[in-house]
């Protein structure tokens, strides 16, 4: 049939795209490395075509670069660019969790809260024991499901890529702290209750340290 091959092509495409991301976020591929279509496509053992459009696809989300005649390079990010990463999504998650808070969330809402929170508490305790790579993605997780509760697929789809990079700019620096636990911010939880109680003060002061929190870091470098 012709439409299984499309589908198939499409599915190894984001597969590969997926697990690209994954070696980024954990460190194994930092800022700078360059790599061509044929060298990750030997790498999976799967044709150049789908591994170009997952390239491509990335390169459009802000993590790769192409290179001219040499292929792809994971993206170097400068503190700059994740000042204005923090700003950019403090904007948009301020007036996101507002909202949550003072109109509440939407009907039929309560479990996906359930599953934010235990969201909450495994990146809680992720960052609490210095894992890094876990800690990663119980994070993202947790902050797609919870703007997700506003219920618009762009919001959280602008924000899920910030936060992605913000991660592909700190990953490197943070594997080298040697006060880890300290550079990670651990309040998730709180957030959670922030918002189920419809606090918009104590929503508005959470999210205001976390963003708080990134740039103080970042600020040290």
């Amino acid at each position: 049939m012709p439409g299984s091959g499309a589908v198939t092509r499409n599915t190894l495409r984001q597969q590969i795209a997926d697990a690209l991301r994954d070696e980024v976020l954990a460190g194994r591929l930092p800022p700078g490395t360059e790599f061509t279509v044929k060298q990750i496509a030997e790498q999976y053992e799967v044709s150049a075509t789908p591994v170009r459009e997952a390239l491509v696809d990335l390169s459009a989300q802000g993590l790769l670069e192409l290179v001219q005649h040499r292929g792809f390079r994971v993206r170097v990010y400068s503190v700059d660019d994740f000042r204005g990463m923090v700003e950019a999504r403090s904007l948009v998650v301020d007036g996101i969790f507002l909202r949550l808070a003072e109109r509440g969330t939407a009907p039929g809402s309560g479990e996906m809260l359930v599953s934010v929170r235990r969201r909450a508490e495994e990146a809680r305790r992720a960052a609490h024991s210095g894992s890094l790579e876990v800690l990663i993605g119980y994070d993202l997780r947790f902050w797609r499901e919870l703007s997700g509760l506003v219920g618009n697929t762009y919001i959280s789809e602008f924000l899920h890529r910030i936060r992605v990079q913000c991660w592909v700019f700190a990953v490197p620096h943070l594997q080298r702290e040697p006060q880890l636990r300290a550079a990670l911010w651990d309040r998730h939880g709180e957030l959670v209750d922030a918002v189920t109680l419809a606090d918009a003060d104590e929503v508005r002061r959470l999210v205001q340290d976390y963003n708080q929190h990134g740039l103080d870091w970042a600020a040290a470098l």
